[in-house]
């Protein structure tokens, strides 16, 4: 990790992304496909963030560049990538400009595609991914489509919070409603930073910071359009199984 005390974008990135693995068995299998015969698979990561899914791969061997719009996140990823076979890039997915243009996979893991407002920006995604893979390469998308609403101001019972323990605090995340609206998912969370020794049974407190996201509704059958808009062609869409602690989510691919 880098030397200097990490920011709060890292910290929080790290308690709500950083430790979810459900899905990284089909990144490794699918970057194994992906390797040409003789060497290991180039991969393209499109928000890497600190790098849940890009160290895991380059471990394997792999040969992973790291993008994000996030210098900060990048900035943590590179610290915890010493000696492997990374590289990072920060850029904006829709408009990405990287001098090689011959990857073996593209990945956007954990539904970033749907962090991306409309069917415009995700056409210029899948246009610039296009353009940094080689014939036949491919590229795959996490989405969730099916979510569980629930209010907990409400009183309603949501999912327990995400905890992480970093020096003498403990950080918490807490969701607090999903809202499946016309066009979006909304989710809401409460962020309260903790003393260590008062975390066992603390109180939620109203000064706790709220942060929201909105996911873009998506489909199979959308996304397939919007990719062939980028020359891509559908390939069999898979499935990540819910957990205890993480819905199901599908990944769509797409062939150059």
């Amino acid at each position: 990790m880098s030397a200097q005390a990490p920011s709060a974008e890292v910290i929080w990135h790290e308690v709500e992304c950083g430790r979810y693995r459900a899905d990284l068995p089909l990144w490794r299998e699918l970057a194994t496909a992906a390797a040409p015969e003789g060497r290991q698979a180039r991969v393209l990561d499109l928000g890497a963030g600190i790098g849940r899914v890009t160290l895991d791969l380059a471990a394997a061997g792999h040969s992973v560049t790291a993008v994000d719009i996030s210098p900060a996140l990048l900035e943590e990823l590179a610290a915890r990538a010493s000696g492997m076979p990374v590289r990072t890039a920060v850029d904006d997915i829709r408009e990405l400009a990287l001098d090689e243009r011959d990857f073996d996979l593209c990945l956007v893991p954990m539904q970033t595609i749907q962090l991306l407002r409309d069917a415009r920006e995700r056409r210029a995604a899948f246009a610039a991914a296009a353009a940094h893979i080689r014939p036949g390469a491919l590229l795959a998308c996490a989405i969730v489509t099916e979510v569980e609403p629930f209010d907990a101001l409400s009183g309603e019972l949501g999912p327990s919070p995400d905890r992480l323990a970093r020096g003498e605090h403990v950080y918490f995340s807490r969701p607090l409603s999903v809202q499946v609206l016309e066009e979006a998912i909304r989710i809401e969370r409460e962020r309260v930073v903790l003393p260590g020794e008062a975390s066992s049974g603390a109180r939620w407190r109203e000064q706790g910071e709220r942060d929201v996201i909105e996911l873009a509704l998506v489909t199979e059958e959308g996304l397939w359009q919007e990719g062939a808009s980028a020359g891509l062609q559908p390939a069999p869409t898979r499935v990540i199984p819910e957990t205890q602690e993480h819905t199901a989510s599908e990944v769509v691919i797409l062939r150059a």
